[in-house]
């Protein structure tokens, strides 16, 4: 079953402390603007092997999910775990693969090359960044009895599985869900940039299903991208919409049975029998797969509808007619 509540915490930052001990957190002190205090427990290390965890940070993240993120400093937001609002989830709404994600010890002697450094590069920019809010997705706890057993705030009140929550081992397999993954968002509207922190656990599978988040056996082969996009074309035409595939491999790849899918998970097959190595192929979309200015998806299919590869882009991507999304 999935996480009991999900949603996503909107507040300042305004202290940070490293924990240590058996089971350490990276916590995270923040107030909304009712006042109103959180504690935000991000893990920096697995109790399962290889017990470091995977992480990656995106210093411009863009995305069209911040557009339905909550207001700034609105505090504990609840939000549905389906497609289309401000759900985080890594696999269906192409925010990260597991390529892009490298194992970082928790601590390590010297500086900015463990975990906890990673964070703190972040968390203090934002927390010395009066025009910054940190939107904290995961599972919330209390309000409870006593102060916080951190910063001493009261009632106790937080924020916790700040990480991906799905494809888990049997140990935690419970926890398993869709569009129910934590992660850490900053805005600093000062800059007009979004700086996004995503982790993972390296026992963690990255293919999923897509109705209870549980593991499922990897693809034959991962060697299909998606690699540009006309999804604006000169004149608006649908017909002049393009998405251009490259074959990373040293061999050719049979295509039939593959498919493309969008945002809304309408379809299209490949066009072609094979593409081989290093070989890029352009394809029309054609009717009903939707490539929408406003924002939108593409994803790669195998034959057993396992995904491949997806990316995401935004309005902004396509604000100029006649350009070429490159991802």
């Amino acid at each position: 079953m999935p996480l009991n509540s999900y949603g996503v915490l909107s507040a300042r930052i305004i202290d940070v402390r490293r924990e240590t001990g058996g089971t350490p957190h990276h916590q995270i002190h923040l107030v909304d603007d009712d006042k109103r205090h959180y504690r935000a427990a991000v893990n920096v290390e697995s109790s399962q092997q290889p017990s470091d965890l995977l992480y990656f940070a995106a210093d411009n993240f863009q995305h069209p999910l911040t557009a339905a993120l909550p207001p700034a400093g609105s505090g504990w937001n609840k939000l549905a775990s389906q497609p289309g609002g401000a759900a985080l989830d890594y696999l269906r709404a192409n925010v990260v693969t597991r390529e892009q994600m490298r194992p970082v010890p928790p601590d390590a002697e010297g500086p900015n090359n463990d975990l906890a450094d990673f964070l703190d590069h972040y968390v203090h920019r934002a927390q010395q960044d009066p025009t910054a809010t940190a939107y904290i997705y995961g599972e919330p706890w209390g309000p409870e009895d006593t102060p916080d057993k951190i910063f001493g705030s009261q009632p106790g009140n937080g924020v916790h599985n700040i990480h991906m929550n799905q494809g888990n081992g049997e140990q935690y397999q419970q926890d398993d869900g869709v569009w129910q993954d934590g992660g850490l968002l900053l805005h600093l509207a000062s800059e007009n940039r979004w700086v996004a922190v995503f982790l993972a656990f390296q026992t963690q599978a990255w293919h999923t299903d897509d109705d209870t988040g549980h593991a499922l056996p990897a693809p034959e082969d991962t060697s299909i991208r998606v690699v540009a996009a006309m999804v604006n074309p000169i004149g608006g035409g649908r017909e002049n919409e393009t998405i251009t595939l490259l074959n990373t491999s040293d061999h050719t790849i049979s295509l039939a049975g593959w498919t493309l899918a969008d945002a809304q998970k309408n379809t299209m097959p490949l066009p072609v029998p094979a593409i081989a190595a290093g070989q890029t192929l352009q394809i029309p979309a054609t009717n009903g797969f939707q490539l929408g200015n406003d924002g939108g998806q593409i994803t790669v299919l195998d034959p057993h509808g396992l995904k491949v590869h997806g990316v995401t882009y935004t309005a902004e991507h396509t604000s100029t007619e006649g350009r070429t999304v490159q991802f």
